[in-house]
């Protein structure tokens, strides 16, 4: 992106100068800036108060602004926007942060459209992370939204803006009746004026997941208010691409805060479904009547995962110590531990006299010389058990040959395929009037080769700086019978006027595994054309040659 004619001399606290925009919100604008001190780029959010607020009100959300955003740069994670400074500039603060290279995740969906469950889980994974490193230093995000997940050309999923949502957490409403922040992934009890927590959040999370991949948001409406209106009383429609992520957005979209998934097994069940893992409603209700749960992941030969059933609760040792825990479902956890113990032990007793009788049945068999038919056997299988249900699930089985291993193998589903893919340079420079001609700009040859066909590969060209002449995802297709490897040929012709560019390109894909070539630098001089008069030529304007996304 090119810089802005008239902001070069704009300089925020004494060292930060603007080069160009990069996103606008209702709270403020963020700019691509320059670190005059430690010579590198950072990302700077200017924060503009709404519109309604007297100055005694205006000033006080700017200090509360400042506290929350140095609150925010105690938080060090990889899947959180860093935050190096406050600066102060006309009576504002200014955030400066980390410049995280890439697409947010709502450009994705509105250049690619909805996600896979497996890739949404991925991403809510990760933002789940973040959120527990952001909760256990005392601070609330209150604003988890597709715009302020980042999408990083390094692979991170990066959730920005951290604290600064919390101003707009004091009031939902300004005395003007204007809404601040986004009313669609605002919780119920944050449309109801109520003091947020940590679950805030996660239900902003599930909303931000239903929308990943239904392609819309659940609860969006022609107006704020009846958005509003909508969150707090309208049930969840059912979504009908969200595959093995449903029950996790049910868990999520729950009102009460009380009955929320715990960020712990948030994250658990998004990253059983981000690795083609299943987590699942089973038929039967635990207790307190909210269904219980099945996660896991396949086995090693294919077989689907084994049930784990998860009673509210009861769902680890350690749910007792839970802030916010009720009293009531502890005690209620403890009863159903007890009580499934008492069952497990009469099932085992109830095997072993089975198992007794049909050795007993066997041996009069053998005796007298005929073959013994296959036997039934009842027994409670243990992972089912009352351990945590409060009751066992008989299930009946038949003894019979079991199948051969060569059987097995050949059942078993074959291995993901395998990308990998390298650069080598074919011109690695460039030197004459700009915009380079396509026979003589930088180009690369890009090898992929695969581990088995038929599969789609889906990559792209990223730059050192982010801004390559030919961005978005395309696809390379390997047809059944393909040969393994196959060349794409790629030029760069990003330049600027009247000078050199040093840059280096790299391909990057995302499907069907993640998979990053080897960087290749290249060089691009743009001399100015002399005219048979001698005047120089007009400078050309440089060309645009991709977009930065926003970083906060």
């Amino acid at each position: 992106m090119s810089e802005v004619p008239g902001n070069e001399q704009r300089v925020i606290g004494g060292r930060y100068r603007l080069l160009s925009p990069l996103g606008r919100g209702g709270m403020g604008e963020v700019w691509r800036a320059r670190d005059d001190v430690l010579g590198r780029e950072v990302a700077v959010k200017e924060v503009r108060a709404p519109a309604g607020l007297d100055s005694t009100d205006e000033q006080r959300m700017y200090a509360r602004l400042e506290r929350e955003a140095w609150a925010a740069a105690r938080i060090s994670h990889r899947n959180v926007v860093t935050v190096y400074d406050v600066a102060t500039h006309d009576g504002r603060p200014w955030i400066v942060m980390e410049l995280v290279r890439g697409l947010s995740l709502s450009e994705a969906l509105e250049a690619d459209g909805p996600l896979t469950p497996r890739r949404a889980g991925h991403i809510g994974a990760e933002v789940v992370a973040a959120l527990r490193a952001a909760h256990d230093a005392g601070v609330l995000h209150r604003d988890v939204k597709p715009a302020n997940v980042l999408l990083a050309n390094d692979g991170r999923v990066v959730l920005t803006d951290f604290g600064i949502a919390m101003v707009a957490g004091t009031s939902t409403l300004t005395m003007t009746g204007e809404v601040v922040g986004s009313p669609e992934y605002l919780s119920p009890e944050q449309a109801l004026g109520r003091t947020p927590g940590p679950a805030s959040d996660l239900w902003s999370l599930g909303v931000l997941l239903y929308s990943a991949v239904e392609g819309r948001s659940p609860f969006r409406q022609a107006t704020a208010l009846s958005t509003l209106r909508a969150v707090v009383d309208d049930e969840l429609p059912p979504p009908r691409r969200a595959g093995a992520l449903t029950p996790v957005i049910a868990g999520l979209l729950r009102k009460d805060p009380a009955e929320r998934l715990s960020p712990e097994e948030a994250e658990h069940q998004l990253r059983v479904v981000g690795a083609g893992g299943e987590v699942r409603e089973l038929p039967d209700p635990g207790p307190y009547g909210v269904a219980t749960v099945a996660y896991g992941t396949p086995g090693a030969d294919g077989t689907p995962p084994l049930p784990t059933r998860v009673a509210p609760g009861a769902y680890d040792t350690t749910a007792a110590d839970r802030p916010g825990q009720p009293a009531q479902r502890q005690r209620g956890a403890g009863v159903v531990l007890l009580a499934g113990g008492l069952v497990l032990l009469l099932a085992l007793g109830a095997l072993v006299w089975a198992l007794v009788r049909s050795g007993g049945g066997e041996a009069a068999d053998k005796n007298s010389g005929t073959p013994s038919a296959p036997r039934t056997v009842a027994h409670s299988t243990p992972h089912s058990s009352s351990a945590t249900t409060g009751h066992s699930t008989p299930t009946v089985t038949t003894s019979s040959p079991s199948p051969s291993a060569s059987a097995s193998a050949s059942s078993s589903p074959p291995p993901a395929p395998s990308v990998k893919v390298s650069l080598k340079s074919v011109r690695g420079s460039y030197e004459g009037t700009c915009p380079p001609p396509d026979d003589s700009a930088p180009a690369v040859m890009a090898t992929f080769t695969v581990g088995r066909t038929p599969v789609d590969v889906q990559y792209r060209w990223v730059t050192a700086d982010g801004e390559s002449s030919d961005p978005g995802w395309k696809t390379l297709g390997f047809g059944p019978g393909d040969p393994r490897s196959k060349e794409v040929r790629h030029v760069e012709k990003g330049y600027e006027a009247g000078k050199t560019v040093h840059n280096a390109v790299q391909l990057e894909v995302r499907s069907p595994v993640a998979a990053h070539s080897n960087p290749v630098a290249y060089a691009v001089t743009c001399e100015e054309e002399t005219p048979s008069g001698g005047a120089s030529s007009p400078s050309t304007e440089p060309a645009d040659g991709g977009s930065l996304s926003p970083a906060g």
